[in-house]
């Protein structure tokens, strides 16, 4: 089920899936709130993804995590502003639409909540997420494509290397990509550049970028659905939250257990909002 764009907090976004009653991509909900990819993993692997974060800061902006003091519990989110204390049911394992369960790098689930694979071992990472600045976006007259369709935002697997960091030593950049005129780019740039901790302004734009980062084929994402893209437009990219996963993918079975993720496009809204969270960077 989708939620209507009216949905206007994060609270409201996260009970509906808590309720099992949203499981579609977030983006246009709660307009002007954070939202953040998810990663889960054993705690054995949490120090070297810390490291591979700070390394890759623009793919993998981490904005929080589950308490390093309270392994495995699954309501209690650090730096506290990301989550209001008055969500008393907040809740990891069930407050995203959808969750990419994964073994050895393989997927072997997709479910609406996590409450039988989450173990007293599992530590939560939250990544920035691009929806954050689409609001902006919108505003300035440069609505996303897949606002206006109703769609997901395509993402795609590149060639561009991350830098490693412990177990993770392979692994390559996930881009979005969000079609715009190209006298309209600078524009973009200027928009997405203040949102560090959401991926910031785009890496690569146009069809020579494209074929730098290895794309061959727009209408072939890799995740989200296939972009409509109209004469006189180029395609913009963005670093993405989803690398994280298909790191995981790449890793195979160097990573022991059960790895948990969010459904690419079915983020986590927060209850920090845009002014609340620029103001905390200030």
């Amino acid at each position: 089920m989708a939620a209507s764009s009216s949905t206007s907090t994060g609270l409201e976004v996260r009970i509906l899936c808590r309720r099992g009653l949203l499981t579609s991509p977030t983006a246009s909900l709660a307009p002007g709130h954070i939202q953040a990819n998810l990663l889960i993993l054993p705690s054995a692997y949490a120090s070297d993804f810390r490291s591979l974060c700070a390394r890759n800061p623009v793919p993998c902006p981490l904005l929080g995590s589950t308490a390093l003091s309270k392994i495995g519990d699954a309501s209690c989110i650090q730096p506290d502003s990301l989550i209001n204390a008055s969500d008393v049911d907040f809740d990891i394992r069930t407050d995203l639409p959808q969750y990419n369960i994964y073994e050895s790098g393989k997927l072997i689930a997709t479910k609406i909540d996590v409450k039988h694979e989450w173990t007293s071992d599992h530590v939560a990472f939250l990544i920035g997420c691009s929806y954050s600045f689409e609001g902006a976006l919108a505003a300035a007259g440069l609505t996303p494509r897949h606002w206006v369709v109703g769609g997901n935002v395509p993402m795609y697997r590149t060639t561009r290397r991350l830098n490693p960091a412990g177990i993770f030593t392979s692994g390559t950049y996930v881009v979005s990509m969000r079609p715009y005129r190209e006298e309209d780019v600078s524009e973009v740039r200027r928009i997405t550049a203040p949102y560090k901790g959401m991926h910031g302004e785009p890496i690569a734009w146009g069809y020579q970028d494209m074929r730098e980062l290895g794309i061959v084929d727009l209408d072939k994402p890799h995740w989200g659905d296939v972009p409509e893209i109209r004469e006189g437009e180029i395609p913009v990219f963005w670093g993405c939250g989803v690398t994280p996963q298909d790191m995981i993918m790449q890793a195979g079975d160097k990573i022991k257990g059960i790895v948990i993720a969010h459904k690419p496009g079915c983020m986590l809204v927060l209850d920090v909002n845009e002014a609340d969270y620029f103001k905390g960077e200030g």
